[in-house]
């Protein structure tokens, strides 16, 4: 989510490309080939999202809370 300058209205929402939840910070930025530029909530949903686009049926990842 973006704020304006001022910090009374919301500029734009900004969503994970993984999960959907709204990105308050900058969020983690990737650029991968045939996909552009992706923007993550967290390490595990840009993880998960590089084993997708590498062609992983279904990625295994330990979970973020572990």
């Amino acid at each position: 989510m973006r704020f304006s300058a001022n910090g009374y209205y919301i500029e734009r929402y900004v969503k994970c490309d993984c999960c959907g939840v709204l990105i308050y910070d900058e969020g983690v930025a990737v650029s991968h080939p045939g996909a552009g530029a992706l923007l993550f909530c967290s390490a595990w949903c840009r993880e998960w999202q590089t084993q997708k686009l590498a062609g992983v049926e279904s990625p295994r990842l330990s979970t973020p809370f572990a």
